[in-house]
């Protein structure tokens, strides 16, 4: 039997759990894989036996960071040290940036040297450009899910960047039609900061939009593991809400009307399925003041930063505490040329995310990984 492929690979949160569940696959089409690392449930089906849960990572903001400070310098340690002590053939540090790079930075000061792949670029381009030259000596290279940052990273002077498309595109074939009627999907987040910031907003749509005659109900797919919180959540909100997971999760965006979600990887995925969305983000105290400083509103929905034009509208809030303007998410449902521009909007973000930017075409991420993999694994892969 041929020697396997020691892989050894991090995500933080769903989404990451996703792309590297996916990354596996593929790869193990190619070759025999050995995992080890962190992951959830998507890549635990794929034979990872995760080190730790993959909730301990999952924190969004400096408040939620600082929550948890200790638990994640203590998984960062435990990381490194694992890396280090079973040299794998390649690293693949999936997202959760800060995080990927604290346990980069411990593996190159032991003197260790992984080929080490840093999945997801940071948006650099939006925000402290100077963190590109940095990465320089951690990652060997970064792959882009977005089709302009191998450009920007080029010109920040980064690691050197592909571009290599995202599953969602795949995954997300599109809805046959849009409907006239249909339920609300709620979109909060999975990680207990995003659902702490953006629970009470999503409440508050329930209250305005539970009479619409467009909306017949409200739904929030979600993971097996936050369903006992979320019921509890929702129990007492002005009206019905659904909570759905597995396979029941398509067929509520199959018959959404529309979506209220928070900012992330969940917006293209809506994008590719042709679901017209508003976008909201609560930021935490550290982060508001950063927005502020930089003196200009930062882009969130990622179907507006590929394109490059405001497709989706956004609400960007400095509080949960409310009451909010949920105006949006209005003109969205009873504008009747809202919708109907969304979707052509997308179509364009579909093509664009299957064949990248002129300078820095679609690269499949199996090439790209399997380019620092040793070279007696590939010898009849």
């Amino acid at each position: 039997m041929a020697e396997p492929l020691r892989l050894f690979i991090l995500a933080g949160e769903a989404s990451g759990d996703r792309l590297g569940a996916d990354l596996v696959r593929r790869l193990g089409q190619r070759l025999p894989v050995q995992l080890s690392g962190v992951g959830g449930a998507e890549l635990e089906a794929e034979g990872l036996a995760s080190m730790f849960p993959m909730s301990d990572l999952a924190v969004m903001g400096w408040s939620d960071v600082l929550r948890r400070l200790p638990l994640l310098l203590w998984r960062v340690r435990q990381v490194a040290r694992a890396i280090v002590r079973s040299r794998p053939d390649i690293v693949v540090l999936i997202d959760s940036q800060v995080f990927s790079k604290a346990v980069a930075q411990r593996v190159r000061r032991a003197g260790v040297v992984v080929p080490t792949i840093l999945y997801v670029a940071p948006t650099v381009w939006a925000w402290r450009p100077e963190r590109a030259p940095a990465l320089r000596p951690l990652f060997d290279e970064v792959l882009a899910i977005l089709p302009f940052e191998p450009a920007a990273m080029a010109g920040l002077d980064g690691p050197p960047t592909h571009f290599v498309g995202h599953p969602a595109v795949a995954r997300f074939p599109g809805r046959p039609a849009q409907p006239e009627r249909g339920p609300l999907l709620l979109l909060p987040g999975s990680r207990r900061g995003e659902l702490r910031r953006h629970l009470p907003l999503m409440r508050a749509a329930v209250e305005q939009f539970r009479d619409h005659p467009r909306v017949t109900g409200f739904a929030i797919p979600t993971l097996d593991h936050l369903l006992p919180s979320l019921r509890r959540e929702v129990a007492h909100w002005p009206a019905p809400v659904t909570l759905v997971t597995g396979e029941e999760r398509r067929s509520a965006w199959d018959a959404a009307i529309a979506a209220f979600a928070v900012s992330g990887t969940v917006t293209l995925e809506l994008a590719m399925t042709g679901i017209p969305m508003v976008v909201a983000y609560v930021a935490d105290p550290h982060q508001a003041r950063q927005y502020d400083k930089l003196g200009r509103k930062v882009t969130l929905a990622l179907p507006s930063i590929i394109r490059g034009s405001n497709v989706v509208r956004e609400l960007q809030l400095r509080s949960s505490a409310g009451p909010f303007d949920l105006s949006a998410l209005s003109a969205l449902l009873d504008d009747p040329a809202a919708i109907p521009a969304q979707l052509a909007a997308f179509a364009e973000v579909r093509a664009l995310m299957q064949k990248g930017a002129p300078e820095a075409p679609l690269a499949d991420v199996v090439d790209r990984v399997l380019a620092h993999a040793p070279q007696r694994l590939l010898i009849g892969s």
